[in-house]
């Protein structure tokens, strides 16, 4: 099969809330271009996209899918991205494989916070987006006041190009071929066909004092309209808005031929950033006879065929019984065979194009965001970093069956393998091994792959807090390690003084030899900065790492035949725990932010319940007539089960977001409560 041609490609993104219909709308798609025979159902678990154990059993998308259709001469790719809060990371990770995101809208439900999330990441990536209206059939749903609330909400350039029509049963095209006899829901067709000409005749001059002197949008040259439809498109001043059913397939034909024919190709889309190892940009030409650069973007475990790694060829040509090198591997990897996937059924192709999208399998190197790449050239390069939401809700496990460490390590490195937004870590303050994700419902599948996929079972709790210590003012600190036991002994001296770094101190560490005329010879500095970063790793006031703190080593005293690395080790270690002491040690703790979606009604209960959270509302905003969005800062410890409380407080309607946002000191109570559960260093003296 030849490479497909970049302009006869496009490639859309459907992302948006979870309930919004994607899957559904991706399984209409394919029916109507005769892709499938028969649509299958999300209920029933039987639908193209959504083909793992995990997504069958939730009924909701929790990877990318990628499908494929062909239309009005062009091949159409679709990447059908999960909607849950929890999965956020892998909607956001197919971003870069794509030209268009298209933001899927719940037309009953409006605008939520993950809806809006997702268009500013698209736009953040400099991609072009369009929002699509689902369930327009729905009778309930006020079109109009949605339509207002998008362009009240993300800008004026949303600009609908289809109008729904009088009963909802098809939609009226207003940009290209609009039927001025059909009546649509609201507005009308030609003050809309006017809205739509003028908004992308802006971004070419010429066309708008065309437009300008003629007065009539009817009279521009097509081609040329079309020409600034797709710059419009590119430059993100318009974000054109469309209506569909995927229910019941209305819209579904003008929704094709916008996909296949409006949308840019990998030759007009914006290209792909990637950055080299000295900090330089390099963009991919969409160009099949220059070196290979490709991505991947979505990983997964196929229990028959083993690692399949989802891609997107930027440039070049990837073929199959090639070599390719992945990464910084210095040794090229061979590629048995190149796949165009269809959901999990995936038909092998001899290469694939710039602008295409395909799967390997069967190659232990890829990881998420590998770059695929010919020739050592190449070597390092890496995309553009992905604003990946941070993954802070945790649990804590610990193994069932003991007989399992063995197995549980290699199961959870490749379950990070595959999800950008899992990790696990052991916090040595705590002694417990912490999972970390999005949610609980991202952890909670998590579990379930590793009883399901390995045959490991854990238990889980809550996890502790992970303070951190540092200091609030300049200390000085001072300790005489000497020990005689008979024969060489042992002699080292230290005196040092601590001071805080700014809290975005680049490594939140720094060590100074400030000694003159040899007090300390300069071989036993290693010495003291190892006992110092013992202190660092183990905190000295409760047992957290130590941050943002500078140690200066100004004096000290040796001795000639007793002075050994292991006294120095020892007396820099006390010194800087008697420094900490003298420099007004304070704990840290992680503050999160939220943005909370729920109903206006629910308004107050939840800005109070925030408050005995020791949470501070930041902002509050009402969008349209029953829908409340409020900003708030909390520290991590308060809202590590609020998903559970939110429910609870709203019935079910409330839905938020949560990223890291800082450290902040504890109060006085807490700190106390904290340190006198700490005392080993006491013990120690």
């Amino acid at each position: 099969m030849a490479v497909r041609n970049p302009a006869d490609i496009r490639n859309v993104a459907l992302a948006g809330v979870a309930g919004g219909g994607k899957t559904t709308l991706a399984e209409r798609l394919l029916f109507a271009t005769g892709a499938i025979n028969r649509m299958g159902s999300v209920e029933k678990g039987d639908t193209v996209s959504d083909w793992t154990a995990e997504e069958k059993e939730h009924h909701h998308s929790l990877r990318p899918s990628v499908v494929h259709l062909d239309h009005e001469g062009h091949l159409v790719n679709i990447v059908d991205t999960p909607g849950l809060a929890d999965f956020l990371g892998h909607a956001i990770a197919a971003f870069p494989a794509v030209e268009t995101v298209c933001i899927v809208v719940d037309a009953g439900r409006g605008l939520e916070t993950t809806t809006r999330r997702l268009m500013a990441v698209a736009t953040e990536r400099n991609l072009p987006r369009m929002i699509l209206v689902n369930k327009m059939d729905e009778q309930q749903a006020d079109l109009e006041l949605l339509t207002e609330q998008i362009r009240s909400t993300l800008g004026t350039v949303c600009v609908p190009i289809g109008l729904p029509e009088a009963g909802r049963e098809g939609v009226i095209n207003v940009f290209d071929a609009h039927d001025k006899s059909r009546k649509p829901e609201f507005s009308g067709v030609e003050a809309a066909h006017r809205q739509i000409v003028e908004q992308v005749v802006e971004v070419d001059e010429d066309l708008m004092a065309e437009y300008l002197e003629k007065g009539d949008a009817d009279a521009l040259d097509k081609h040329r309209v079309h020409e600034a439809f797709e710059k419009a498109l590119r430059e993100g001043h318009l974000v054109p808005i469309c209506y569909v059913s995927a229910k019941t397939g209305a819209g579904v034909p003008e929704l094709l031929h916008v996909f296949a024919s409006l949308l840019p190709s990998p030759l007009e889309g914006n290209p792909r950033t990637f950055l080299s190892p000295d900090g330089g940009e390099t963009y991919a030409s969409p160009d099949p006879a220059k070196p290979t650069i490709s991505h991947i973007f979505s990983i997964a475990s196929d229990p028959f065929v083993g690692k399949l790694g989802d891609f997107k060829v930027h440039q070049g040509t990837l073929k199959s019984k090639s070599e390719i090198n992945v990464g910084d591997e210095k040794k090229p990897v061979r590629i048995s065979h190149v796949l165009r996937p269809q959901g999990k059924d995936n038909a092998e192709v001899d290469e694939l194009g710039p602008g295409e999208i395909g799967v390997i399998a069967k190659i232990d190197e890829l990881e998420f965001n590998s770059v695929l790449h010919q020739g050592h050239d190449l070597d390092g390069l890496r995309l553009k970093p992905l604003p990946l939401p941070k993954p802070m809700y945790g649990l804590a496990v610990e193994l069932k069956n003991h007989k399992d460490e063995s197995k549980f390590g290699p199961a959870v490195a490749k379950l990070a393998a595959e999800d950008p937004c899992f990790m696990v870590d052991r916090v040595a303050a705590t002694k417990q091994t912490v999972m970390r994700g999005l949610g609980e419902l991202h952890l909670r599948v998590v579990l379930e792959k590793l009883h399901h996929g390995f045959g490991i079972d854990v238990e889980t709790s809550p996890p502790k807090v992970a303070y951190k210590e540092t200091i609030a003012s300049k200390g000085d600190g001072h300790h005489r390690h000497k020990k005689q036991t008979g024969g060489a002994g042992q002699f080292g001296e230290v005196w040092l003084r601590v001071e805080p770094l700014p809290a975005d101190h680049e490594s939140g560490f720094e060590f100074v030899n400030a000694t003159v005329g040899g007090s300390i010879p300069r071989q036993f500095m290693p010495a003291i900065e190892k006992g110092v970063r013992q202190v660092l790793g183990d905190g000295a006031i409760a047992g957290y790492p130590m941050t943002s703190i500078k140690v200066e080593v100004y004096d000290g005293k040796y001795h000639p035949v007793d002075s050994k690395e292991v006294a120095f080790v020892a007396a820099g270690k006390r010194a800087f725990i008697d420094a900490i002491r003298n420099a007004r040690p304070v704990l840290l703790e992680p503050f999160v932010l939220l943005e909370i979606t729920a109903p206006s009604s629910y308004m107050g209960d939840i800005t109070g319940d925030m408050s005995t959270k020791r949470g501070r509302v930041q902002d509050t905003e009402v969008i349209g007539e029953d829908t409340c969005v409020i900003r708030a800062v909390a520290p991590l410890g308060e809202v590590q089960n609020y998903s559970n409380e939110l429910k609870s407080m709203t019935g079910g309607a409330g839905s938020f977001v949560m990223d890291y946002s800082h450290d902040e000191q504890t109060p006085p109570h807490v700190q106390q409560e904290v340190v006198a559960a700490f005392k080993p260093h006491e013990e120690e003296d």
